[in-house]
């Protein structure tokens, strides 16, 4: 009986880099696997170091030592852009596009730019141990959404001590993780804290995931992510007045820089025609289109959005419906 199991689990493991290679479901769940799997392991092993100085946000630089390879093993690559603004050692609330989970995995990559940096995640975070064990630990604000009068004291505590301790803040004002080629509406409370304490906004944008990532149809391949950190908005003389306008003004100039960087992604796949303008043509050409917001720009990231509600990829080639095809195309570039 136990040579019979022995077989099994030979046969099953010889399987697995036929399944890798095949089968972008497959792929799809081992590669989160590893991810989730790795980044708890770490967590594990992490907790007693950080029991030596609990709730203190340096602590996340041993984690992003740790887990940022986590990357490399599924095949991300992350180019961090305006560097210059994110190592600045200043209190800041730093506001970024949120498309997915994976979204860590590049914080994890520039967290040795940002040095003192802590984030404001959601409370339900915390009991899925022992990754949230270990957040609390590194300094991670946990704030309960549905209490709202209980996060925003939460909040206020942490704004007083980020300004006193020139520690960056990272929050997501667009609330819940959307990978559909686009921002979404901001929230006001990282606005609201950026005025009380008259610190600055300092925009990140990750460029779109949807040239490699669609979670309703399954596929993760590799992918390139652009993360642009652009210079700070003052909010020196502000008061609650002028959120409206900030928080406008803020958002649309991360929307032009993820359209800008999501459209040179597109340059990594062949030409797909689309209105009889190649795809690949409508990225290269955004760069010389005089500015961001453009219709070439639009369009560029429309092609890109498609991959998430759409089962064609780009330069899909013929016979794609088949077998070997699909697996060509979908495997890991």
């Amino acid at each position: 009986m136990s040579s019979f199991f022995e077989l099994l689990g030979l046969f099953l493991l010889l399987m697995l880099p036929f399944l890798y290679e095949t089968n972008h479901i497959f792929r799809y769940y081992f590669k989160f696997l590893m991810y989730y799997g790795i980044v708890s392991f770490n967590s594990i092993v992490l907790i007693p170091a950080f029991l030596t100085r609990p709730c203190d946000v340096r602590n996340l630089l041993w984690a992003s030592t740790w887990c940022h390879r986590v990357s490399t093993l599924i095949g991300l690559r992350w180019e961090l852009r305006g560097k210059e603004h994110l190592a600045k050692d200043q209190a800041c609330i730093i506001v970024a596009n949120h498309q997915s989970s994976l979204d860590v995995l590049g914080m994890f990559n520039i967290w040795h730019v940002m040095n003192k940096c802590t984030v404001v995640a959601k409370r339900e975070l915390f009991y899925a141990w022992p990754f949230g064990l270990a957040a609390w630990l590194a300094g991670l604000i946990f704030i309960d959404r549905v209490r709202g009068e209980k996060a925003r004291e939460t909040l206020n505590d942490v704004n007083r001590r980020i300004k006193k301790q020139r520690i960056k803040l990272w929050v997501f004002p667009e609330g819940t993780r959307r990978n559909t080629g686009e921002l979404h509406p901001f929230k006001k409370g990282a606005f609201h804290m950026a005025i009380d304490q008259q610190i600055p906004i300092l925009p990140v944008v990750f460029s779109s995931y949807c040239t490699f990532l669609n979670d309703k149809k399954k596929i993760l391949n590799a992918g390139r992510i652009v993360i642009t950190t652009l210079p700070p908005v003052s909010t020196e003389g502000l008061t609650k007045d002028d959120i409206d306008v900030l928080m406008e003004r803020v958002r649309s100039q991360m929307s032009e820089t993820f359209k800008l960087t999501s459209a040179e992604a597109l340059q990594r796949y062949k030409p797909l025609k689309k209105g009889g303008v190649p795809i690949s043509h409508l990225a290269a050409t955004v760069g010389s289109a005089g500015s961001a917001g453009t219709p070439v720009a639009d369009a560029a990231v429309a092609a890109a959005a498609a991959v998430a509600s759409n089962s064609s990829g780009y330069g899909q080639p013929a016979g794609y419906g088949t077998g070997a095809a699909k697996a060509s195309l979908l495997k890991t570039l």
